[in-house]
């Protein structure tokens, strides 16, 4: 039996950046990303519905930085 995979959500005002990290870390056993958010308001909306385990998250973004998200 697996271990329930560590769950993910990235959050980054550079789009390229963003979905290069997903691509990155969903090639990696025991790793699963939830979803992605462009500024720091929708990070926390998405933390909040998703759960996850870890938040990557970018400190100069638009809306909510990252440090006040």
């Amino acid at each position: 039996m697996e271990p329930d995979p560590i769950t993910i959500i990235i959050a980054d005002d550079h789009t390229i950046l963003r979905q290069g990290l997903v691509k990155l870390l969903e090639g990696e056993p025991g790793l699963k990303v939830l979803g992605e958010a462009e500024n720091g308001r929708e990070a926390i909306e998405k933390v909040e519905a998703l759960k996850p385990h870890v938040v990557l998250m970018d400190i100069a973004m638009p809306m909510l930085n990252g440090i006040e998200a």
